[in-house]
């Protein structure tokens, strides 16, 4: 069973940034892709962006393209996600996700999200 624990949100400024991250507690994490989901008050849960095991491919959807990025320690069991140019659309629960397919960035073969942390960007 792998154990996710997000960290680094809170309150911004459009414009500004925050890095999120997420702690994995499982020894072969380095065997699994890595995912963020975001949900917002109201809306479905929407996949936001992926990273296969050796960090070499990622997905984002497009309309975080150009201000986020998605990068992983396997050394640390570590994900991230650094997010610039915030905007008040950004603002949810972000969550991390693991799959069991190395090498997908495809949504449905990601599950098992952590508790989220909020991610609030204001006007």
């Amino acid at each position: 069973q792998v154990q996710l624990v997000e960290s680094g949100g809170g309150l911004v400024q459009a414009g500004g940034s925050l890095r999120l991250s997420c702690a994995a507690s499982v020894r072969t994490f380095s065997s699994y892709a890595m995912g963020w989901f975001r949900q917002a008050p109201g809306k479905e849960r929407e996949f936001v962006t992926a990273i296969d095991w050796s960090g070499g491919r990622t997905y984002y959807v497009d309309s975080v393209k150009g201000r986020f990025t998605i990068s992983r320690d396997n050394a640390k069991n570590t994900l991230y996600l650094q997010m610039n140019s915030l905007k008040p659309e950004d603002t949810a629960v972000y969550y991390c996700a693991y799959s069991r397919r190395s090498a997908s960035l495809y949504a449905p073969d990601f599950g098992s999200w952590g508790q989220g942390t909020q991610v609030t960007v204001s006007s």
